[in-house]
């Protein structure tokens, strides 16, 4: 098994003696294609001496650490849902939270997309475009719930349903309603001739008594949600200060606002919290507004791991955004024309931190003045030789479909860190893999890449040549400024890439 802190990495970087993998490295692994004893998710995989190799990825840790192998140390961990942040390390895992959920909100941008095959990219654009304003916050499970469940909370805390629970107690004769065998024992074992000589001076006897009962199933299932909807609430809240005057931000507020309320209506009634696996009763089945807050409760605890699998594998989903991004820089050239697109499956909850599945290319492009087909693959499951040696996830295919050269590769490297790394020496690494890749027999040519990481807020963007290889990197976010900086950034580099002399 080989490791590597980044997928140009050389060879002399690639030994078991790496140390442990810390936050500002890719978590990538290079081994036969058949090894499977990790929980890898496979990435590549190529020929070599009649062997297949793969290039994989590992899952970060939740907790931030792992003994390995390979070790891992200083991640930030997988924040609670129900603290808010108070140290340093505390802040940088709901930061690094906050980036996960604004790359996954861009994702899932692409399911409502889908609802028209044809204009598929057109929706998503529209969708990305009014991302980059960050007072306009994303849409999101807990900003539905906010609009449609709180009717439903009003009416339920009008009439909050209860039961009468029947108990024995020491009851004064005039109240006596109800007795059965054990109250008549007792009575039966008191001395005297008459009830009332036995009821004692005090005139009180063992009688059934039937007591208001709020802790019932139904409202235990309510209590459990008001908690956890004011936790995502609350969340939600943070990653979207910046939007503090839309109406969005607004109703979330006043929603979280609402189930602390009902929380402490909850305490002081007695209701306890159902926990997950609770097998629903006639109320949460039948009574309209018990039933509608039950599947919100569901679907907040399916988000909820959802993002403990994302967590392990936002890499992947990084991956995902920037192979939309590239499709999309391409779809805003003028002379471009969309001439097919792979079926796009979508799946119902994220895999491996993917959350749709395609085959390759994902969609062609024809440039009608240059006379270019351009392709973007994702993830191609069989690579070449020389395509495996710079190990890039995403590429472009340029064919000039009016000379006879050989077609371009561009390869496109996603990387994923938790701190920001020195892009200057990262485009100078990749420049140099991408060099060396050319003593690698081939049919095609490799003479640009492209580097995509996070920006963290200060987007970058720097080139450099070596040996004739030239490599641009950018940096990006998925929300705001750094965002809108970063498409026009990449949409003028791709121009570039598409629209050049073929060497």
């Amino acid at each position: 098994m080989n490791l590597f802190r980044r997928p140009w990495a050389s060879p002399e970087d690639i030994s078991a003696g790496i140390g442990s993998l810390g936050p500002g490295d890719c978590f990538l692994v290079e081994e036969a294609a058949e090894d499977g004893g990790h929980p890898y998710a496979q990435l590549l995989d190529w020929q070599v001496d009649g062997r297949k190799r793969a290039l994989k990825l590992l899952p970060y840790p939740k907790a931030g650490h792992a003994k390995g192998p390979p070790a891992v140390e200083g991640l930030p961990f997988r924040p609670k849902t129900n603290v808010d942040p108070k140290t340093t390390q505390e802040y940088e895992a709901a930061a690094a939270l906050g980036r996960m959920n604004q790359v996954v909100a861009r994702l899932m941008e692409l399911e409502a997309a889908l609802d028209d095959p044809e204009k598929v990219w057109s929706r998503l654009l529209e969708a990305w475009q009014r991302a980059e304003n960050e007072e306009n916050p994303r849409m999101a499970e807990i900003v539905r719930q906010a609009r449609d469940i709180l009717p439903r909370l009003h009416s339920l805390e009008k009439g909050i349903r209860r039961v009468l629970r029947r108990t024995r107690e020491m009851t004064p004769l005039s109240r006596v309603q109800e007795m059965d065998r054990a109250s008549m024992l007792w009575i039966a074992r008191q001395p005297g001739r008459t009830l009332a000589e036995r009821a004692g001076s005090r005139q009180r006897m063992l009688a059934i008594v039937r007591h208001e009962n709020f802790d019932t199933l139904e409202n235990r299932v309510l209590h459990a949600y008001v908690v956890l909807a004011a936790d995502v609430a609350r969340e939600w809240i943070q990653e979207h200060q910046s939007a503090s005057t839309s109406t969005r931000y607004r109703i979330v507020a006043d929603y979280r606002r609402y189930c602390r309320h009902l929380m402490r209506v909850f305490s002081d009634l007695g209701i306890g919290r159902a926990g997950p696996g609770i097998t629903p009763n006639y109320v949460l089945t039948d009574n309209r507004d018990y039933r509608m807050v039950y599947n919100a409760w569901l679907r907040l605890i399916r988000r909820e791991r959802e993002i403990d699998d994302l967590w392990a594998w936002q890499a992947q989903s990084w991956t995902d955004f920037c192979t939309l991004a590239v499709t999309l820089s391409l779809f805003t050239l003028d002379e471009a024309d969309l001439v097919a697109q792979s079926p796009v499956l979508w799946n119902s909850e994220a895999i491996t931190g993917r959350w749709f599945e395609q085959d390759n290319p994902l969609a062609v492009f024809w440039l009608r003045e240059t006379g270019r087909i351009v392709e973007v693959q994702a993830r191609p499951k069989t690579v070449s030789s020389r395509q495996a040696a710079v190990r890039a996830h995403v590429w472009l295919r340029i064919t000039d479909i009016k000379g006879d050269g050989m077609p371009r590769r561009i390869p496109v490297w996603t990387i994923h860190c938790f701190q920001p790394g020195d892009m200057t020496a990262e485009v100078q690494q990749a420049a140099r893999s991408l060099q060396m890749a050319q003593q690698i027999r081939g049919v095609n040519i490799m003479k640009n890449g492209l580097v995509l990481s996070q920006a963290f807020g200060s987007p970058q963007v720097e080139e450099t040549d070596a040996g004739g290889c030239i490599v641009r990197g950018l940096s990006l976010d998925a929300v705001g400024d750094s965002l809108a900086r970063g498409m026009r950034e990449l949409g003028a580099y791709v121009q570039d890439l598409v629209l050049e002399t073929a060497p």
